[in-house]
């Protein structure tokens, strides 16, 4: 069986077991894939990776915040944007730390908390279990994958004359 294949076979298997318990806690599905995706785009994957994509996307609902109530806080659109683009500045410039490198990772923790609207209560739990079902997807479909190669391995070995 390829990677793909395994990993696509299992991906599957815990997509429709993530929406089921997002629903279940009252969790946002759609913000727990974001993590999951997150979680897949990683650059450095295993534990390591699912700890800065999990550490990223909550420095993106932090600065999510700053956005959101900032803008609030001064009232005017100008402002709103002047405030965006210095937030977003920061966003990048943070990868200059290795745990908060991956920086598609803050724009996806900054975009799930604006979907939400600022409702950070339910991103953060959503995100953070999210990237765990991203990072077992992964582990279970290579772990699939070798397990089988196992089995083909021992079935295609020819018998002694």
């Amino acid at each position: 069986m390829s990677t793909l294949l395994a990993i696509s076979l299992t991906t599957g298997l815990l997509s429709g077991i993530w929406g089921w318990v997002a629903v279940s806690l009252g969790l946002l599905s759609w913000a727990g894939f974001l993590g999951c995706t997150s979680y897949f785009a990683s650059p450095t994957q295993g534990i390591k990776g699912l700890g800065i994509s999990l550490l990223t996307n909550l420095a993106g609902v932090g600065w999510a915040l700053v956005i959101i109530h900032g803008s609030q806080q001064f009232g005017s659109d100008i402002i709103g944007y002047v405030l965006t683009a210095m937030v977003s500045f920061f966003m990048c410039i943070q990868a200059k730390k290795q745990w908060l490198s991956f920086i598609p990772g803050t724009f996806i923790g900054a975009c799930a908390t604006f979907a939400a609207n600022g409702h950070w209560q339910i991103v953060i739990p959503s995100l953070l279990l999210g990237g765990g079902f991203g990072y077992l997807m992964k582990a279970s479909g290579v772990w699939l994958q070798a397990r089988s190669q196992v089995k083909v391995t021992i079935t295609q070995t020819p018998s002694a004359p």
